[in-house]
């Protein structure tokens, strides 16, 4: 069983540096799992500025929904995976499915997988409860997706961070 890291925190606050400054610690060749999609300009830019950041020792599997399945099939190919992020990926989901109790059961797939991963794993998630309670049932739901998939890996994970302001905070091992 490989160490799984989980890092989180709110949008812009340090995550995927200090997940990438992990990662490289273990060395290359490194897996990156990139969940979002660029659906318009502005996303393409960020995908880019975050592939230039990586560089060279940086493999990119692009995979919006099988989480699992990406990480199960290159386990043993890098030295450490890095999934960026579980909140894009649980927004396909929901999408996907319009419901969250099956995207959950995505997740707890993916915990389940935590015991048998040989690759170190590294899981970047935002956190989305700490601001005022949506005004709309959609955004309630994923609200609450979203917590509990922060709970469920966060409980399932060797190391828990949580960055504020580009500033880490070690919660848990």
């Amino acid at each position: 069983m490989a160490k799984v890291i989980f890092i989180t925190g709110g949008a812009r606050s340090g995550k995927s540096r200090l997940a990438e400054q992990l990662a490289a610690g273990y060395g290359a060749p490194l897996g990156y799992i990139a969940t979002g999609q660029a659906g318009d300009s502005e996303m393409a830019e960020r995908i880019a500025r975050h592939r230039a950041r990586r560089g060279p020792d940086w493999q990119t599997m692009e995979e919006p929904l099988d989480l699992a399945g990406v990480i199960r099939g290159h386990d043993g190919h890098f030295q450490a995976m890095l999934v960026d992020c579980v909140t894009l990926w649980l927004t396909n989901l929901l999408l996907k499915y319009d419901d969250a109790t099956q995207a959950l059961a995505e997740v707890r797939a993916l915990v389940e997988l935590f015991s048998v991963t040989r690759t170190p794993l590294i899981l970047v998630s935002n956190e989305v409860g700490m601001g005022i309670v949506p005004d709309n049932r959609l955004a309630r739901t994923f609200r609450d997706l979203a917590g509990e998939a922060n709970e469920l890996l966060a409980a399932a994970a060797d190391e828990v961070y949580v960055t504020f302001s580009g500033l880490p905070l070690k919660l848990k091992g």
